[in-house]
């Protein structure tokens, strides 16, 4: 039987402004069985991109993304906000749902060649994902795909991506 992650998504109306649901991946961090079911199912999800590391897009990538790459035995390396990284950092400009904001990835990390996996918990207009894969592709990265929590099918992110995409639960909106 598949795994089923919906009954332990938060969702919270209205926020973070009207009209916008957000669904919170925390409460599946409370039950280390749910837990484990979900870091299995997205390894499951990953394991045919056949990624050399996984990049976590900050921030909520950060937690599934170093335990992901344990379990596939490859690197990871994180795709910071703005001003979160220090040394020489090349960026990308993307569109949220609701605003803006950008992202930023070290250049000396070691891409160069590698195919890379995003991991972040949420892919909606797909803004995001598309910026962070950028930033790889511009390091020197191949992009193998990218794997998250949720999807937002209604606003199709996943037609801006020229990558595989691999979600464990999918909304509309």
């Amino acid at each position: 039987m598949p795994f089923k992650l919906d009954s332990h998504i938060g969702k919270t109306p209205d926020f973070p402004k009207p009209g916008i649901t957000f669904y919170d991946v925390g409460p599946v961090f409370e039950d280390p069985n749910i837990l484990k079911q979900a870091m299995a199912a997205l390894v499951s999800a990953t394991h045919p991109m056949k990624p050399d590391m996984i990049a976590g897009v900050d921030a909520r990538g950060f937690l599934f993304a170093l335990p992901l790459a344990m379990k596939l035995d490859c690197g990871a390396i994180m795709v910071r906000k703005s001003g979160k990284l220090p040394g020489q950092v090349i960026e990308k400009s993307y569109a949220l749902e609701y605003g803006e904001a950008r992202l930023a990835l070290q250049t000396d990390r070691n891409v160069t060649g590698k195919r890379i996996v995003l991991c972040d918990d949420l892919l909606a207009t797909g803004g995001t994902i598309a910026a962070a894969g950028q930033l790889i592709t511009e390091a020197g990265g191949i992009m193998a795909g990218a794997v998250c929590m949720i999807e937002l099918t209604g606003l199709k992110g996943r037609e801006r991506l020229s990558f595989p995409v691999a979600s464990l639960q999918q909304y509309e909106f």
